[in-house]
């Protein structure tokens, strides 16, 4: 009498592409096109929103930064942040220590945050790392902006605000591999493989 063996679970694409660590793409995890494309125009206007406030913090376009604080004038805009944003937060003391003791460093971090992650997200390549620095770049901000419920000052959540979706549209992107679709996604995985590069 013959055994009768327990046929394996169907193993999708994406399973068998990670086990032989060969590249995985955005169209192996969104078999929709039109989805695939919605995710690209998210991380490329995600990636525009980074992009934008570094520009005109270095520049000072006069948007959130006039010309006279602008970062080439000698301007600080972590310092300034930190400082400003933390008057009633239950944070003040520790964003104020740190913009006081790390100073131009902290500067300096800030700007390549706001650079580095913008440009990941309009090309298409590193999302994993961009995602997760944008991530806790989001988080500081949002801590040093505390209390966020005030409703004089325009709040109209007391809990959540724009930091949180920022945060995870910069997830999905990166998780999606929406970088394949319309950015250097394709070439960068061939290059990097599924590791944390990607």
């Amino acid at each position: 009498m013959k055994s009768h063996t327990p046929t394996p679970a169907r193993e999708g694409t994406a399973d068998r592409a990670v086990r032989r660590g060969t590249p995985l793409f955005n169209d192996d995890i969104i078999r929709s096109g039109p989805a695939r494309k919605l995710l690209a125009g998210m991380r490329i206007l995600i990636g525009w929103t980074f992009m934008w406030p570094f520009i005109d913090k270095v520049f000072g376009l006069g948007y959130a930064t006039e010309s006279t604080d602008a970062w080439i004038s000698g301007g600080t805009p972590a310092q300034d942040y930190m400082l400003n944003a933390t008057a009633d937060s239950p944070l003040a003391g520790m964003f104020t220590w740190i913009a006081e003791t790390f100073g131009a460093f902290a500067d300096v971090l800030f700007m390549a945050g706001l650079f580095g992650i913008g440009l990941a997200m309009l090309t298409g390549a590193g999302l994993k790392i961009a995602a997760w620095s944008g991530t806790l770049l989001m988080a500081f901000m949002y801590l040093a902006a505390l209390p966020i419920g005030q409703a004089n000052m325009g709040f109209t959540n007391p809990i959540t605000d724009s930091h949180w979706i920022e945060a995870l549209v910069l997830l999905v992107a990166a998780y999606t591999l929406s970088g394949d679709t319309w950015g250097l996604g394709r070439w960068w995985g061939r290059t990097v493989g599924n590791s944390w590069l990607r």
